[in-house]
């Protein structure tokens, strides 16, 4: 299954994908379920009932779309920005607002090896501030001072259920699904704080999505994925998740010996090599551009990039 959050300009609302264009409104369908994934997560079956009773109407929704009629609820047409109404929705960030988002560093061989470094014993891990998070097509917005804006694409795992010290053989029961992550980063304030909370915290830096795709769609732990991160189309980063030197399972055992995670909570599990700081000559992100992160099996990540000005 596909899992969405999406909004028809009110609160957002839980869903899922059928297709690129097609989606069902969980809540409308159910109203007897929770109405946010934090909840839903700890128990899919329900969530599956409803995917089986809908999936094999697609082919219909998609006619009523291409003849330009509304669709029948509880499904909704998946719609880019700005295009809501008509039974329209809009794709948010699949997750909001989880209680942390923990980044790996040096997580992928050929990312080490463009820098020229040895692979590191355990996970370099960092945190993003969940206000990061912007959603599949939204803009990614750079102030003027920042002149050294970064992207890397990554895989992230979605957290299902709390756990602390979750055992490696368990941490299956503990994913509730895999996304495309795309971890913005403020070079510049990388370097200059010698740590990386703020400049991988840039407001609208944690681009996510489309939708959380479940374990069961996909080898597990996310293993054997072609990875590409695009910028107007050039292939940036391609790589394949056979190349994380710390795969899901024990990421997740290793973050959780400090920390209790809690359903909703990201793990993004590091990005290939290519990203722009380590070209020569070396590119940073611009207004006009747009960039991809594509993971084999679960969709493409778009974002186009603009001027942000301050309105105060």
């Amino acid at each position: 299954m596909k899992l969405i959050t999406f909004t028809q300009g009110t609160d957002p609302r839980p869903g899922l994908a059928l297709s690129e264009t097609v989606g069902i409104d969980l809540l409308a369908a159910d109203p007897s379920l929770p109405g946010n994934w934090h909840v839903l997560f700890g128990d899919l079956s329900p969530v599956g009932r409803v995917h089986r009773q809908y999936v094999d109407r697609l082919v219909e929704m998609e006619t009523l779309i291409a003849a330009g009629q509304d669709l029948p609820m509880p499904f909704v047409k998946l719609c880019a920005p700005g295009a809501i109404g008509n039974s329209g929705a809009v794709l948010l960030a699949p997750v909001i607002l989880p209680s942390k988002i923990i980044c790996v560093g040096l997580n992928y061989r050929d990312h080490a090896e463009e820098q020229n470094k040895t692979l590191p014993a355990n996970p370099m891990l960092f945190s993003k501030a969940p206000t990061c998070l912007q959603a599949p097509d939204f803009p990614i917005s750079i102030a003027e001072d920042l002149t050294q804006v970064d992207a890397e694409g990554e895989l992230a795992v979605i957290i299902s259920r709390a756990g602390r010290a979750i055992k490696r053989e368990n941490a299956a029961s503990h994913i509730a699904g895999y996304t495309c992550f795309n971890d913005v980063s403020d070079r510049d304030a990388q370097y200059a704080d010698r740590q990386y909370f703020r400049g991988k915290s840039i407001d609208t830096g944690g681009p996510c999505g489309p939708w959380i795709v479940t374990p069961d769609e996909l080898p597990k732990f996310g293993h054997g994925l072609n990875i590409q991160c695009r910028w107007n189309g050039e292939v940036m980063q391609k790589s394949n998740t056979e190349q994380l030197i710390f795969p899901v399972d024990h990421l997740i055992a290793y973050v959780s010996k400090n920390m209790t995670l809690l359903p909703g909570d990201i793990i993004s599990t590091g990005t290939p090599g290519g990203v722009g700081v380590f070209r020569d000559p070396q590119v940073f992100l611009k207004p006009g551009d747009t960039v991809e992160v594509e993971i084999e099996g679960i969709g493409t990540l778009r974002n186009p990039v603009q001027r942000w000005t301050p309105t105060d």
